[in-house]
């Protein structure tokens, strides 16, 4: 695959040619939150910045959308024209994948996914600054990590960005603009020592083998008496991550007619397994708890043969009493099993 070099000033010209063909979502900062908005100009884009606020998720599946409307035709989901997302970080390029196989399986194909997928391509920007509350190398990815994206950028630090096309698509995107120079000796080599230096700032090194096997071992153990009791059960540690994809569908009537929408839920609501008849199987924080660690770590391997967590930390910096993922799986590596 092709390798460029772009000075920094030159992306905006770059992009405002793919705009002619494509939608460009890139990072915009707004009230103080880096957020992904479709852009009209380069301008737009905030450049230094660590990671959204919130996962480029919703780009495919939204927080809250109208699946359709029982007095008009089909609600219309795919884009105007094909859109580019600009400078997604590769954790939550990886997050894409992991839902690809929840949406777009052999099994089951969610057309309104299906579609912004398919007409969507990802730009990738390395993260060359990983933050405390990272730990994407402990679950298979990595700062530079390159599966699932069309390009890959890297700031070489000196103003200048290493481009390297990781798909067809993304070497037409190369293409599109002749201004972009070939790699030199010297571009390889910072780009090697830029990489080295992001990997070294990924401190949290967490065991993750055998992980699947210690949580069917300890499924009803006390640990998890213990490890609930500070949550409060807001759901925001699901609402900010990138592979959480349980919704809630629900018929809405108005003057116009009936439509159904589809709207995040999550598995720390108390009303997410409420039954028709009063019970719920998961009756307080202890039993849900241990769901959302379950599903994660051991029920998505087992059934996908990866795990629902691509280390993105956006759950560790936002928890409102600093519960920590990170912690909880060390403390699951030291659980006894219960005796047989």
């Amino acid at each position: 695959m092709k390798e460029k070099i772009i000075k920094k000033e030159q992306i905006g010209s770059w992009l405002e040619g793919l705009g002619k063909d494509y939608e460009i979502w890139a990072p915009v900062k707004k009230k103080g939150l880096v957020h992904f908005h479709h852009i009209e100009s380069t301008k737009e884009i905030h450049f230094d910045f660590l990671n959204s606020k919130k996962t480029p998720k919703d780009l495919f599946f939204p927080q809250s959308e109208v699946l359709f409307s029982f007095a008009k035709e089909e609600v219309e989901t795919t884009p105007q024209k094909a859109r580019i997302i600009f400078a997604i970080r590769p954790c939550d390029a990886k997050s894409l994948a992991l839902l690809d196989q929840v949406f777009d399986s052999e099994d089951y194909q969610d057309p309104y996914y299906v579609q912004r997928r398919e007409g969507t391509l990802l730009l990738g920007m390395a993260c060359t600054h990983p933050q405390r509350s990272c730990f994407c190398t402990s679950v298979k990815g990595g700062p530079f990590e390159k599966a699932h994206l069309d390009l890959l950028m890297a700031d070489l630090g000196d103003g200048r960005y290493f481009v390297e096309a990781l798909t067809e698509r993304g070497e037409d995107l190369m293409e599109k603009d002749d201004s972009l120079q070939d790699p030199q000796k010297e571009e390889r080599g910072k780009l090697a020592k830029v990489k080295e230096e992001a990997e070294k700032k990924v401190k949290s090194k967490l065991a993750m083998e055998g992980l699947e096997k210690k949580l069917d071992e300890i499924f009803d153990s006390s640990f998890w008496d213990r490890v609930h009791q500070k949550c409060l059960g807001c759901g925001i540690c699901t609402y900010l991550c990138s592979t959480c994809h349980c919704f809630a569908l629900l018929d809405e009537k108005d003057k116009c007619g009936v439509q159904r929408v589809r709207s995040w839920d999550s598995c720390m609501f108390p009303e997410f397994t409420l039954e028709a008849s009063g019970h719920n199987p998961r009756i307080s924080n202890r039993e849900r708890m241990r769901q959302r660690v379950m599903h994660k770590f051991n029920y998505f391997v087992k059934r996908y043969g990866e795990t629902a967590c691509v280390g993105c930390g956006r759950c560790i910096q936002n928890c409102p009493v600093n519960m920590d993922i990170r912690e909880i799986i060390e403390e699951i590596e030291n659980e006894r099993p219960l005796p047989s």
